[in-house]
């Protein structure tokens, strides 16, 4: 027993006080079923929660436009879309560096497929372009190395930017590699500039580093093994004739290298990078190509969500898509309706069911259940091909309508591909998952309670509108957020038999997904469509209560 004193707190049997321990052993109880219910939630955590937030992420991400044309973005910033006229040759000049990086990167074709969704023939473009600025300042190559040949050597280019730390630590990788042999995977050292080198040769310094780093991620080589690309030596060029004096910060062999090499850049003209792009295709002349590029520069957009309301995000602003493109509005819309019409279906056939499994005899009532759950034990395509087979023109229900003389043989029923076809087989595949909960609720109204409303002078009808059905609304309530929920995402059967008239929005994410491999638009759809769910789902607890609806108890 627990000990005290008049004076003091009630005491435990281990003499801490009583308050403290019920608190401890609280705190235990709480810990362990925390620890029960960690690994369901862990995994609603990973299965759930992530893959959504991921979803709504890729909606508005759009990082890929910025990080593969980071300069020409910079550039851009100065240039008014509105104007109608063509941005600077800083642009083009430093789309050539961009591309030249994203090619060897292989990113170039990425950033031409997501400009591609906001502007047909982006994706070609920048292709095309990537495959031809390889060659961009390939003359000014020659030139250098036909004045001196050290120019082509990898330990040329080293030697006139390297610092002496990324000497030693490529000397040591070096090493390294030669000790292990074939096995050695280790990536070289990043490469380090000498100081004051990127301040004297700035343009050249840029193109090299990232030569470098493409060089040292993509082939894991180091840069003293590898000739520069053309743009390397077209950027140094450029640094030579902008500032001829620069030769005086070098010492040296590279100083006379230089200074030779500056020689060779007087009697070069100056690259026109606006008539090389023009070259590869004309569209690199027309605004709008980087009025485009200008619009989907930033890291975040709300285009995604401009498309999926049948609307396009311009540099003018957001325009409405012509009425022959417009898609997603008639979608959703669709499936709100379908969806609503597939839930009013099963309730109207499974409730009579549930009545009659609620109150037949235990044995025959197992029987009827079995059925019930047989379509479980089906495949989901095997079934809706079922329905293919049975709905179209020449199948089994018209074969029998004609046989019965209901139909003539010229005018039989278009059950296939349409909507009639998908609310038929949908309602037959999500009948089940309305009437087990209805039964499940149904089985708990005694039975005692219509016996006394007969008895009180009720109508059969009177008595089970008035006693009956009251109770059984939680059933339904239950079987209808279950039914409706699941039929607004359902993409496989509305793609059997609903043809182009009896699809549903999650078709159209799913062409988006695995086809046109659009995922921001098709993570937008989506989004809309769970913001959907969540509105209809908070009505009806407005409405009708979500406490009022039980699964039986």
């Amino acid at each position: 027993m627990a000990d005290s004193d008049s004076s003091g707190p009630m005491l435990a049997a281990d003499g801490t006080p009583l308050k403290q321990s019920l608190n401890r052993a609280l705190r235990r109880q709480k810990i362990r079923a925390l620890m029960l219910v960690a690994p369901l939630l862990l995994f609603i955590m990973i299965t759930f929660v992530v893959p959504i937030a991921q979803m709504l992420f890729r909606s508005v991400e759009n990082q890929i436009v910025g990080e593969t044309l980071p300069r020409t973005i910079q550039t851009l910033d100065d240039w008014d879309s509105q104007s109608g006229e063509l941005p600077s040759a800083a642009t083009y000049s430093a789309m050539t560096r961009d591309l030249v990086v994203a090619s060897e990167m292989r990113n170039h074709t990425r950033v031409g497929t997501r400009l591609n969704y906001e502007s047909t023939g982006m994706s070609s473009l920048f292709r095309q372009a990537g495959r031809d600025v390889e060659d961009f300042g390939e003359g000014y190559t020659d030139a250098f190395v036909e004045a001196n040949e050290l120019w082509e050597e990898p330990a040329t280019w080293v030697s006139l930017f390297d610092s002496e730390d990324w000497q030693t630590a490529n000397a040591d990788w070096v090493a390294r590699g030669e000790e292990v042999g074939r096995g050695f995977d280790e990536l070289p050292p990043r490469f380090k500039f000498a100081d004051g080198v990127e301040d004297a040769l700035p343009r050249t310094s840029d193109m090299y580093g990232e030569f470098a780093r493409v060089i040292r991620s993509e082939d894991e080589d180091s840069p003293s093994d590898e000739e520069p690309w053309n743009i390397v030596y077209l950027s140094l060029y450029e640094d030579l004739a902008a500032n001829p004096d620069l030769v005086s910060s070098f010492s040296g062999e590279s100083a006379s290298l230089l200074e030779d090499a500056a020689g060779v850049a007087e009697g070069l003209e100056p690259f026109d990078y606006q008539a090389a792009f023009e070259e590869i295709d004309e569209d690199w002349m027309d605004p709008s190509v980087w009025a485009i590029i200008d619009a989907f520069s930033s890291d975040y957009t709300s285009g995604y969500f401009v498309a999926a309301t049948d609307h396009r995000l311009t540099p003018e602003g957001v325009q409405a898509v012509p009425d022959n493109e417009s898609v997603y509005q008639t979608l959703f819309i669709r499936t709100l309706v379908m969806s609503m019409a597939i839930t009013f279906s099963c309730i109207a056939l499974g409730y009579p069911i549930a009545w009659l499994l609620a109150n037949l005899p235990l044995r025959s009532a197992n029987v009827l259940m079995i059925l019930v759950l047989l379509p479980f034990w089906t495949s989901l395509l095997v079934r809706t091909s079922a329905w293919k087979v049975l709905l179209q023109q020449q199948g089994v229900i018209n074969d029998l309508l004609v046989w019965m003389g209901l139909i003539s043989d010229a005018n039989r029923l278009v059950m296939i591909n349409n909507q009639t076809g998908t609310i038929i087989a949908m309602t037959h595949i999500l009948l089940p998952f309305m009437i087990l909960p209805l039964y499940s609720v149904m089985k708990t109204i005694p039975p005692s309670y219509l016996r006394a409303a007969k008895s009180l002078g009720a109508t059969n009808w009177t008595a089970f509108w008035r006693v009956y059905f009251p109770q059984s609304v939680p059933g339904i309530g239950a079987g209808s957020i279950l039914v409706f929920i699941m039929a607004i995402g359902y993409y496989i059967t509305p793609e059997i038999v609903g043809g182009t008239k009896g699809v549903f929005i999650s078709n159209r994410i799913a062409y988006h997904i695995s086809t046109s491999l659009n995922w921001g638009l098709a993570a937008a759809l989506g989004s809309i469509l769970l913001a959907v769910v969540l509105l209809l789902y908070w009505l009806y607890d407005r409405i009708v209560g979500i406490d009022n609806v039980k699964l039986g108890g």
